[in-house]
């Protein structure tokens, strides 16, 4: 497993990193059992980054996480966010409150202070005002967190944050079916040494090539509930593209590959070949996947020919499908 810098943080992180997501049954049931050998797994492909929330299954993530962190004569790194849940959202932040959290955090975790702690895509105005970013940066110095950073929805929100001159990272939505970021956001990040966090590197499953139009979700998966934006940002499930149009693309993308080329790999290959990209934050439901998401380190760099075909193949057939803005 190759390393990568997190932006100023100082930190080194696996460059492919485990999403914990699923870790709070938020996808459907995982049982203790699993949830342990998912992050065995995931150590002992030498993944030693790990992205959680406080609102994945109400603790439940960052429960599991601080419990198995206990085994490990070695603590990985360990990323959480904050804003997202019923005390903040979407209209109750303050810098007490968001302090109380990140404490909430950190005793689940198991820790004094977080490692990296991220604004969860709060809302567009509690953004803007700057206000929440200065709240970060106060308690950096206070010793609640070592570094902060943001996951956010849009391009725009990104670009703002990224100029704070203590941010250390940026959390987004970037693959093959979203790829503005490119031309955009990924030059200042690297002139402003903010590290990208990569979500969704695989489209909520699309781009695995698994997919067909019958296939179904549990009814506590966001990719049953969620399709169409109901019960969060429509960009968060299948990239913001209508399910059943995201495999009739894949299929298309599958038809122009190489004989030798698997969409999967070239998805994640593809994210990896950016420079900025500091992590893959890839979720996985079984210790299976984390090992076939966790090779891609060792996958050789892209071809300038195919990275053409997947930029023309972006722009003419999958942009304009993409809902919710970019």
């Amino acid at each position: 497993m190759k390393t990568r810098a997190l932006g100023k943080s100082g930190f080194e992180v696996s460059e492919i990193g485990l999403g914990c997501w699923q870790l709070g049954n938020d996808f459907g049931p995982v049982e203790d059992e699993e949830a342990t050998k998912i992050l065995q797994t995931a150590t002992g492909e030498g993944i030693h980054f790990f992205d959680t929330a406080d609102v994945y299954g109400g603790g439940l993530s960052e429960e599991r996480i601080g419990q198995w962190r206990k085994t490990l004569s070695k603590p990985p790194i360990i990323a959480t966010k904050v804003g997202r849940n019923g005390e903040l959202y979407p209209n109750g932040y303050s810098k007490v409150k968001v302090k109380q959290s990140l404490q909430a955090s950190a005793k689940r975790l198991g820790v004094e202070a977080i490692d990296l702690a991220q604004l969860h895509c709060v809302p567009r105005d509690v953004l803007f005002s700057g206000d929440i970013l200065a709240w970060m940066e106060d308690l950096k110095q206070e010793g609640v967190i070592k570094h902060f950073g943001a996951s956010v929805e849009m391009l725009d929100e990104a670009m703002f944050c990224c100029e704070h001159a203590e941010l250390a990272s940026l959390q987004i939505l970037f693959n093959v079916f979203r790829q503005d970021a490119v031309d955009s956001l990924l030059p200042l990040a690297e002139k402003n040494d903010v590290g990208i966090i990569v979500r969704l590197p695989l489209a909520s499953g699309l781009l695995t090539g698994k997919m067909g139009l019958n296939h179904t979700f549990n009814a506590h998966d966001h990719r049953s509930y969620n399709k169409d934006g109901a019960a969060f940002h429509v960009g968060e499930t299948f990239n913001g593209i209508p399910f059943e149009k995201g495999v009739v693309l894949v299929e298309a993308l599958k038809e122009k590959l190489p004989e030798d080329q698997n969409i999967l790999d070239v998805s994640l290959r593809w994210i990896l070949d950016q420079p900025q990209v500091s992590s893959i934050i890839a979720g996985a439901s079984r210790s299976s996947q984390v090992m076939r998401n966790a090779a891609a380190s060792n996958l050789p760099p892209l071809s300038k020919e195919l990275h053409s075909l997947l930029a023309d193949f972006y722009r003419a057939e999958v942009r304009n499908e993409i809902r919710g803005g970019i």
